[in-house]
């Protein structure tokens, strides 16, 4: 018999050429993708401020720890967990959007030195509005949280509002360096659109550096440490978590915030574990009028570092706080579980304990004296 005659079909010639120009399109993708990588992985430590956070008491054996030496992971990942990752039924998304609303001027307060607001844009990312201070949270605008724009965790809902629309703000607090929590693209806009400060934990300012922020307006804390703008007292407080924007673990602190006026108080976990941290920050800072609690993704191969909602409740109790809003969910699909059960659990878990909560819609400004009621909103997109 002669040759074969030559195939069109994927298994000749022209299906050669198309997986070479598949080959070639995904060389490039991956080089696009490794090109805007480096910088959002941020800057390294050096000099003074290598220095600085040596002495730090959370500095030991070249990194920082938590005070009981968690670690971010129980162990290697088990077969469940990885199963579960790729057959689980979670429903880990919306089936309709999420709706937002767009913060209008706050209504003038009927005491203006007593003041206090709190608007959600999402995720982590809120707005502490404090006799007549303003005060940005973890503000992560970036349709992915990932040191590339290509691939990474996606948002479910859209930011409720520009970040050119913001009001301007008085300072501009970071809780850590995962990229949910500290965003570059959002960083370099808030750089040319604000004036305010950013401070940060130890380390968290060799990334603000290299993305362009003025030396000036970086304000680097260790716990316990305070910074006064506006009238305000901000005071970086214990977390029990972990950081790292590449391989290297725990080269920057991580914390929880307080933010006290002369009259009002507001505790922000930025991203913890349940520790005993919470009771001693409540003493020594609290009561607080309102806490903005990480309620979402959880999962029991990281105890330690992210809280149930069950324990948001427990901690927010510690902390001598009045109203609970919870946050860390709705925007970001992070862990295995359904997109509204750390809401629904929190719900649960707040009129178990009597606990007064509000569940705000992204962008939607909650007066913390007043609060809207609990209506379930999620329960009809999810």
């Amino acid at each position: 018999m002669g040759a074969p005659a030559e195939r069109t079909g994927v298994d000749g010639a022209l299906g050669r050429r198309l997986r070479g120009a598949a080959g070639l399109a995904a060389l490039a993708g991956l080089a696009w993708v490794a090109r805007d990588v480096p910088a959002a992985l941020g800057g390294r430590l050096t000099g003074a401020r290598a220095e600085r956070a040596a002495r730090s008491p959370q500095f030991r054996d070249g990194a920082f720890r938590n005070p009981g030496g968690t670690r971010s992971m129980a162990g290697a990942p088990d077969r469940n967990l990885i199963r579960e990752l790729i057959f689980g039924k979670q429903k880990r998304r919306p089936s309709a959007p999420v709706p937002l609303l767009r913060p209008g001027a706050a209504a003038p307060a009927a005491d203006a030195a007593r003041e206090l607001n709190v608007v959600w844009y999402g995720h982590a990312s809120a707005l502490i509005e404090i006799e007549g201070g303003k005060v940005l949270l973890d503000p992560v605008w970036s349709e992915r949280c990932s040191p590339s724009t290509l691939v990474g965790p996606r948002r479910l809902h859209e930011p409720p509002v520009r970040l050119d629309e913001l009001p301007p703000v008085d300072a501009i607090l970071i809780s850590h360096d995962h990229y949910d929590h500290l965003d570059m693209a959002t960083v370099q806009a808030l750089t040319a659109l604000q004036s305010a400060p950013f401070l940060v934990p130890l380390g968290v300012g060799a990334h603000l550096d290299r993305w362009g922020v003025p030396a000036a307006r970086i304000v680097e804390l260790d716990w316990s440490e305070s910074h006064r703008v506006a009238g305000l007292e901000i005071t970086a407080t214990a977390a029990q978590h972990f950081s790292g924007r590449g391989l290297r673990r725990d080269g920057t602190l991580w914390s929880s915030w307080v933010v006290a006026g002369a009259h009002r108080k507001v505790f922000y976990t930025g991203d913890s574990g349940y520790f005993d941290g919470y009771a001693e920050i409540g003493e020594r800072y609290g009561p607080f009028d309102v806490t903005l609690m990480q309620i979402g993704a959880y999962d029991r191969a990281w105890p330690s570092i992210h809280m149930f909602p069950e324990e948001a409740v427990a901690a927010h109790l510690d902390l001598r706080g009045g109203l609970l809003l919870p946050v860390h969910w709705a925007t970001f699909n992070l862990a295995l579980h359904d997109w509204s059960e750390p809401v629904d659990r929190i719900w649960a878990e707040a009129k178990a304990r009597d606990v007064r909560l509000a569940v705000p819609r992204p962008g939607e400004r909650v007066t913390v004296d007043d609060p809207p009621a609990v209506d379930g909103w999620w329960q009809a997109v999810a």
